[in-house]
């Protein structure tokens, strides 16, 4: 909409199809799969629509075209700005590049310079400014208000909503009978255009917003409630404490419910998918999975589609979760032993693991400051096994040997 006017308070299913027409062939249409493994652990038929297939990345390419797209040659003429710390940047600076619009981003100084360096790669000019979002965001106004530019709101924008809808109706015309849709929420915007879809092709239909347990900010709005978040978080794409007012009133007038979820459920959730549908999701690209994981009770039996939203994980946080996955399950062993200090003892301990078909991934041996005696030593063992039964096959061969076995 142009600055100044007010923008309408919902978005119809009408402009949710216009904007499938206005994106189509810039933005794309993601496919729609069924991995088994995912659908065993779940009890359910879940279905992962996967936008972290889109070329930035993540879901908001639909938005930030459709929003672009409505500008006024006026508008276009002038320059967009936009505020966002990842996904919603890149969008922006892409549909721009693609547009031949010039885009400025506000980005706080914390943001990684991998973000910085792929915003920038799209032509679009980088500001710099304040340690939060918020900051960040009244810099932004400052600037749009300066140099007269349009801002496109990563959430609270009735085009911006329809734009993300569109990923529901692809939904939807792909598979009309499912029983659930579950949607990460964060500003809000993508779960309101899903369920303003939902709400007109699939009457009756739950749809489900999801947050994390520190930034529940939608589901206390929606209760009435104080809006309290804070802390650190795997999902920081949906880690908002501000949500959209039109989303908000959108999901209240559609009596949408949200789920909040743990901060492990997460992350079991992006072990799920990496290794269960070998799907890379963030943080908050897993959060629809981890609530279906969360609450069984809901979607057992049933047929439900949710999204990966994004797949923008630093490959290191990736690394850890995956590795925090499998000490959880007990496929990685970790032991301390308090062992004498004399020769072959270390060979007679990588035998014993062997033996037992364990794979020894980390040594760490200390004789001068942990071990309780001079002549001895304790040993830190990290072993990969298959299974928390082998594990114990490894810990009964060590203390056959005599040997103290603490776990870690």
């Amino acid at each position: 909409m142009p600055d100044g006017v007010t923008p309408p308070r919902h978005v119809a299913l009408s402009d949710v199809r216009a904007a499938a027409g206005r994106i189509a062939g810039s933005v794309l249409r993601t496919p729609l799969v069924a991995p088994l493994a995912v659908s065993r652990a779940a009890g359910a038929t879940v279905l992962l629509k996967l936008e972290n297939l889109q070329a930035t990345g993540a879901f908001k390419e639909r938005g930030a075209a459709n929003r672009l797209a409505l500008l006024s040659p006026r508008e276009r003429e002038a320059g967009v700005i936009a505020m966002s710390a990842g996904n919603h940047a890149q969008a922006v600076a892409r549909h721009a590049h693609l547009l031949g619009i010039r885009a400025t981003i506000v980005m706080p100084r914390f943001t990684p310079s991998t973000k910085v360096v792929r915003t920038e790669s799209w032509g679009a000019r980088v500001v710099l400014h304040g340690d939060t979002l918020a900051e960040a965001a009244a810099h932004a106004h400052a600037l749009r208000q300066a140099e007269g530019l349009v801002f496109v709101h990563p959430y609270d924008d009735p085009g911006v909503i329809a734009g993300q809808g569109t990923m529901a109706l692809e939904i939807l015309e792909d598979v009309p009978g499912i029983d659930a849709l579950v949607i990460p929420v964060g500003g809000g915007g993508l779960v309101a255009g899903c369920a303003a879809v939902a709400a007109e092709l699939r009457p009756g239909m739950p749809v489900y917003g999801v947050e994390v347990e520190g930034y529940p900010a939608m589901a206390q709005r929606l209760a009435g409630r104080p809006v309290a978040v804070g802390g650190p978080t795997i999902a920081e794409g949906i880690a908002v404490r501000d949500v959209g007012e039109l989303p908000t009133a959108m999901l209240r007038h559609l009596a949408t419910e949200v789920l909040v979820v743990p901060e492990r459920a997460v992350e079991t959730a992006i072990a799920l998918l990496a290794e269960g549908a070998k799907v890379v999701a963030e943080g908050a690209g897993a959060a629809g999975l981890a609530a279906i994981l969360t609450f069984p009770e809901r979607f057992a039996g049933r047929t439900v589609a949710t999204t990966v939203c994004g797949g923008n994980i630093d490959p290191r946080i990736l690394a850890n979760v995956l590795l925090r996955e499998m000490l959880r399950d007990g496929r990685i062993l970790r032991l301390h032993l308090d062992i004498p200090d004399r020769p072959g003892v270390l060979a007679d301990i990588a035998t014993r693991v062997a033996g037992a078909g364990g794979n020894v991934i980390e040594v760490s041996h200390q004789r001068l400051f942990a071990a309780p005696s001079v002549q001895s030593a304790e040993l830190e063992l990290m072993i990969e096994v298959r299974d928390a039964a082998q594990g114990e096959a490894i810990v009964a061969a060590l203390e056959a040997g005599d040997y103290v076995v603490r776990r870690a």
